[in-house]
């Protein structure tokens, strides 16, 4: 099969959202230092969010460029060891956080970030894109021996998914990542073709694992008391204010009332919120137009590739990032529960990004190995047959 040129459409995609983020933290970013200073005593400059999301998307563009030019084999074979980094990136953080060392950034008992002054790192998103190569390569192997059914595949697929919920959502207390790490693992099992019968059993264990991990957590049940329609709802409410504040045109850029302090985490997990106070029901629309289209360029890649492992990785970071979208659009439109989780691209925070943007950058580079040939050979000779019509319409 002959290499052709890439599926541009997801770059221009990706960059038309990385540039409304931009716009956004820009015109919110001394809102957002202003209230931190004035809440908690900091002393943040007021272009301080919008000068680090500039070096966020610089650091996600050469992650993005390095992904797509990594020769194809070795991402093939790096799940293992990518997975294992983050196990152990995790397992590091945890035994930080419980020594007290600063290098662990602790917050209401949960450790979810390593904190190395001017540069933090959040293991989780590492994890994420070792489940992603590590199963599509483990699964497409299997299948491709005809061994993808049998009874001994449960032990390495179990066996990392159940890490990965004692690191993210037992020891992190971190339930939304964990439920796109879960969607990940799903999404991949399907796409290899799994037999409806054992994804159920994965699904029925995980099912009752997530609720037992909801139900002895009073923060969890907090949640979902909320979502009910009882306890303090303040930030959901914030939420749908800002949208409902903004209209169909929004109030503009720089005119956000919600991201001075009403609306917390306006920067990063309540960014669609305060899109929805900034550019109107129509500006919101047009981004999710853009999810949607970003999203269906990635199942068309993976339609079109002929290696299940490749296809299974594409299908891998499609989950990735839908799975945050949904859940992120869900949360602060009060659909689901409130989930504290960022919108791809579009959030404050680097390491999401760079991580994103790595994923981003592998579709890119499969999407130059489809069997796009095969679709223009089949284009030509309807062409062909349409033409030997016409010619016999004109000999008659």
């Amino acid at each position: 099969m002959r290499k052709h040129k890439p599926d541009l459409i997801i770059l221009v995609l990706s960059v038309i959202l990385v540039a409304v983020g931009l716009v956004v933290i820009y015109a919110i970013g001394p809102m957002r230092a202003n209230f931190m200073n004035s809440a908690y005593g900091t002393e943040y400059a007021e272009n301080y969010f919008f000068v680090h999301q500039l070096i966020s998307v610089a650091v996600a563009l050469v992650a993005f460029v390095a992904a797509y030019k990594l020769p194809v084999e070795w991402v093939r074979r790096s799940g293992k060891w990518v997975l294992l980094l983050g196990f152990v990136a995790c397992a590091v953080l945890a035994i930080a956080g419980w020594a007290g060392l600063g290098i662990a950034n602790c917050s209401l008992g949960a450790c979810r970030w390593f904190d190395f002054g001017v540069v933090g790192f959040q293991p989780a998103e590492l994890v994420k894109l070792g489940m992603v190569l590590y199963l599509a390569g483990l699964l497409g192997k299997r299948k491709g021996e005809g061994t993808l059914n049998k009874n001994d595949v449960f032990i390495p697929v179990g066996v990392v998914m159940a890490l990965a919920l004692i690191f993210v959502a037992v020891l992190q207390k971190d339930l939304g990542t964990s439920v796109v790490i879960v969607a990940i693992c799903f999404s991949i099992l399907i796409a290899s073709g799994m037999k409806w019968r054992k994804i159920g059993v994965f699904a029925g264990v995980l099912l009752l694992i997530g609720t037992a991990l909801i139900v002895t957590s009073p923060h969890r049940m907090e949640r979902l008391v909320t979502f009910g329609g009882e306890g303090d709802s303040h930030h959901i409410d914030n939420a749908l204010l800002a949208i409902g504040a903004g209209g169909m045109f929004g109030v503009g850029v720089g005119n956000s009332v919600q991201a001075t302090g009403y609306l917390p985490e306006s920067i990063n997990d309540s960014v669609f919120a305060v899109m929805g106070e900034t550019f109107g029901f129509v500006g919101l629309m047009l981004v999710v137009l853009c999810f949607a289209g970003l999203l269906m360029r990635m199942l068309a890649v993976a339609e079109r590739l002929g290696e299940a492992g490749d296809k299974m990785i594409v299908v891998g970071v499609f989950a990735w990032v839908a799975s945050h979208v949904i859940i992120n659009i869900a949360a602060m439109t009060g659909l689901i529960p409130l989930t504290g989780i960022t919108l791809p691209l579009l959030s404050y925070g680097g390491t999401s990004m760079a991580f994103v943007a790595v994923g981003l950058g592998i579709v890119m580079q499969l999407s130059a190995r489809t069997h796009r040939e095969k679709i223009d050979e089949n284009s030509s000779g309807r062409g062909r047959e349409r033409g030997a019509r016409h010619t016999g319409r004109r000999g008659n």
